[in-house]
């Protein structure tokens, strides 16, 4: 199918040789696997493309809240994903004399009755081995870098670096924060002068982060892996613009994080980010820099960050920036984003993972409900729903997110954003527990979630689409 550029897109119809939608999934996170997961339950063709040669065991560990708990039941996911992951059920916030100063409670003992399930933290690389496990090999394609996209009424065709070309009827962006589909899209938009201003300026980011995750490790070297629950401990730096955290997992390891906090925003397209030094040689570098800080732990020895890193693998250590923004367009023909790609929420809220997922279940429904062969406009009506259906949840999640890095930051302001969190009335943060968990996507084509938890969810449009998948 040679992809039209010029015919008139409510005719398409008569000129696309598959019956049912061909995806297109760009990037292999967890977006575009959940998304390639999800649409495979639907019987829709999809093929993934991932720019890396294999998915290697870089970053640090991924929470899920109750509020994914139905969409992993419908995937028939959730044994195996409890076996993999822990419960976590607060975060501890210290200084460096290694005291606790407050909690911050994320789940409860009641969380399965109340909300329908716990929130629960499982590493980076073990979730994304768990999702790959479940799609065809011969679906994703590793080492495929995008140079080039293109679509028009009939369809949509990538180019990648080694010369493979791939056509299909959507294109979707699920690679990153700085997404090449993204940028080819609006690239497109920007000539048409169809770009909002706010989505042409680099995404900004003010701090980088060191992570890692060690090797298994015993209890005699680490007391804390005793513990059943996550033992997620985070300190402030009290003279110095750091924060860092160290959190337990189902593998016997400790994965860890370390915030450096810049004096000046920043982005990939400034000065001071070319002059700036990345890589392995940058990593090590900063690695010396923060062996002795002080991390909470259990025990008699007094654990430092340097023992983490000594515990932890070279390859498995690696220094990211901690980007934030939201995009204002998702979508544009049969080209659309999710994840990372329209909204990059810094770490430290803990969202991204939740939301990532969130995006593929509804974009899942949205394009099982499209007609065969759809025309352009069928298709970009469903995608303009489907940020219509996410974007106030995205919104306010961001704020959160935004929230939670001023908790480890510097100042005046961090330091009343923790005095409230310490001094919270504990039932403002079950009120906020309980509307988090009230909002679960799951996806119309699948048997809905039979869980009737005591917070009831909230209406959500896209489960009310008319679903064609099994007919």
């Amino acid at each position: 199918m040679a992809v039209n550029h010029t015919r008139n897109s409510k005719d398409d119809r008569t000129v696309t040789n598959t019956q049912r939608t061909k995806v297109l999934i760009v990037g292999a996170g967890l977006a575009g696997l959940t998304l390639a997961l999800l649409l495979q339950k639907a019987n829709i063709f999809y093929e993934v493309f991932e720019r890396a040669q294999e998915i290697k065991p870089l970053g640090s560990a991924i929470v899920l809240t109750a509020h994914t708990s139905p969409l992993i039941r419908q995937l028939g996911l959730e044994e195996e994903f409890i076996s993999l992951s822990k419960v976590l059920t607060a975060i501890h916030v210290g200084k460096e004399d290694r005291q606790i100063d407050f909690d911050i409670a994320v789940g409860s003992k009641d969380a399965i009755e109340r909300y329908g399930g716990d929130t629960r933290l499982i590493t980076r690389p073990v979730l994304y081995d768990l999702l790959l496990r479940q799609l065809p090999q011969e679906r994703v394609h590793f080492g495929k870098k995008i140079l080039a996209t293109k679509q028009g009424g009939n369809g949509v065709h990538i180019r990648c670096s080694d010369g493979t070309e791939y056509e299909g009827d959507i294109l979707a962006g699920a690679d990153g924060a700085h997404s090449a589909v993204r940028q080819n899209m609006y690239a497109e938009l920007n000539e048409e002068n169809k770009l909002p201003p706010a989505d042409g300026v680099a995404l900004p980011f003010i701090n980088v982060c060191l992570v890692g995750q060690t090797r298994p490790l015993t209890v005699e070297e680490f007391p804390d892996l005793e513990q059943q629950e996550c033992q997620f401990n985070r300190v402030v730096g009290e003279n110095k613009p750091y924060a860092w955290g160290n959190f337990t997992t189902a593998q016997q390891t400790v994965a860890w994080s370390l915030v450096e906090f810049k004096a000046t925003e920043s982005s990939k397209d400034d000065e001071s980010f070319r002059n700036s030094e990345w890589g392995p040689e940058a990593t090590a570098v900063m690695c010396e820099q923060v062996r002795s800080f002080p991390i909470i732990a259990s025990g008699d020895k007094m654990f430092t960050v340097g023992d983490l890193i000594d515990w932890t693998p070279k390859e498995n250590i690696s220094k990211v920036m901690l980007e934030e923004k939201v995009f204002q367009t998702w979508s544009s023909g049969r080209t659309v984003l999710l994840g990372d790609a329209c909204h990059k929420f810094n770490p430290s809220g803990g969202a991204g993972a939740t939301n990532a997922m969130h995006d593929a279940v509804i974009l899942a429904n949205y394009i099982d409900s499209l007609p065969d062969c759809p025309s352009a406009d069928e298709i970009e009506k469903a995608f303009l729903a489907y940020r219509v259906d996410r974007i106030k949840w995205v919104e306010d999640v961001f704020e959160q997110s935004k929230l939670f890095r001023t908790m480890v930051d510097k100042g005046i302001k961090a330091t009343i954003v923790r005095f409230i969190l310490k001094y919270a009335p504990a039932a403002v943060m079950k009120a906020r527990n309980e509307r988090q968990a009230s909002y679960k996507p799951q996806a119309a084509f699948l048997p809905l979630d039979e869980v009737d938890p005591l917070v009831k969810a909230i209406y959500q449009p896209s489960l009310h689409l008319k679903t064609r998948a099994h007919e």
